[in-house]
């Protein structure tokens, strides 16, 4: 890595000299202006407004417009004039713990490299305080021609610096935050703890820039002279009225994208209750109390099956009479006449 500033970082009555290299790299593509008709590149020239005369980068400086419109020259010379301690030192003021910045004020990221052998070891000594305090070191320093305020903290095996705004430099949210008003209920808020946990953690080493990769292919297909067709563009979707119906389908969505089964889990048992309370019926949900339920109509399905299980025998006894009834009536009366014939004789013998 190619180091933009030397310096040196001031630990107490420790100096430890480092080099400062940027941490970050854009892969965003760059584009040039030129003239449609003949591909001729379209240049910005310094123009004083008085002359109407190109400037070269020699007769130009900086310059302080007043209120009122007068304009007061600075050179460089004169802001290198100006007492700053922290013209070549990242000046540490304290250590705080990494929750007490606030992430709006994160702005460009460096890494700070010992410049030498001898700053081998304040360097290594400063690396461990900070990762066994678990703290943070908030500096001040001057980069490109103003004095800055900065983070430092651990990555690896390596001190990083986090370039910080000032606290006056970050804006108030004032009348940004939606109308006071607004309530949530509670089953809302269990359909995003749903969907939250159904699109689970994001792995952001997966995450990549299709926006860049397409430009990348549309100027491919350019250059090679093929031709280049137009994407599909998506139907913008409409306002969403009903909240519940939205969250809903969006863990369904989750559901399927990540290949689980809506019929099946603890997570979708949460989900489907809350929609049968939405027409008036019972407003249980978890699966708990769905088990509960089943065990309290267990007993009463046993219970149900036993008269049905004895009518069920005594229509298979009666089945055989039945089927004999029809065909031999009067065979089957024959043996009751017998019977009554038998009685009287016995009473007469006795």
């Amino acid at each position: 890595m190619r180091s933009i500033w030397n310096g040196s970082i001031s630990f107490g009555l420790v100096s430890i000299p480092v080099k400062l290299m940027n941490a970050t790299e854009s892969h965003a593509i760059s584009f040039r202006q030129i003239h449609l008709e003949d591909g001729g590149r379209i240049r910005y020239r310094k123009v004083c407004e008085l002359d109407e005369e190109e400037v070269p980068a020699s007769e130009t400086v900086k310059a302080y417009e007043d209120a009122d419109g007068t304009v007061i020259p600075v050179t460089d010379e004169d802001l290198a004039s100006l007492p700053l301690p922290t013209a070549r030192t990242i000046e540490i003021e304290g250590f705080v713990p990494s929750s007490a910045i606030d992430p709006l004020q994160l702005d460009s990221a460096y890494y700070l490299s010992a410049n030498g052998v001898p700053a081998a070891k304040p360097y290594a000594l400063l690396r461990e305080a900070l990762r066994r305090s678990g703290k943070v070191a908030v500096a001040k320093f001057a980069l490109r021609g103003r004095e800055r305020l900065g983070m430092l903290r651990v990555v690896d095996d390596v001190i990083a610096m986090h370039g910080l705004l000032w606290p006056d430099e970050i804006r108030a949210p004032e009348g940004v935050a939606p109308d006071s008003g607004v309530k949530v209920r509670n089953a809302e808020l269990d359909l995003a703890d749903a969907l939250m946990n159904t699109l689970g953690d994001a792995d952001l080493d997966t995450l990549h820039d299709d926006y860049r990769e397409a430009v990348e292919e549309l100027v491919t297909a350019k250059a090679a002279g093929e031709p280049v067709g137009e994407g599909e563009a998506e139907e913008p979707e409409g306002k969403v009225l009903d909240l519940m119906a939205a969250l809903e389908s969006s863990v369904r969505a989750a559901q399927e994208s990540h290949g689980e089964d809506g019929g099946h889990g603890d997570e979708v048992a949460d989900v489907h209750p809350i929609k049968t309370g939405r027409s008036g019926g019972a407003k249980k949900t978890g699966t708990a109390t769905k088990r509960a339920a089943a065990k309290s109509e267990a007993p009463k399905k046993a219970t149900a099956k036993k008269p049905a299980a004895k009518t069920a025998a005594k229509d298979t006894a009666k089945k055989p009479a039945a089927k004999t009834t029809s065909a031999k009536k009067g065979t089957e009366q024959k043996p009751a006449t017998k019977k009554t014939a038998r009685r009287p004789r016995k009473r007469t013998s006795a």
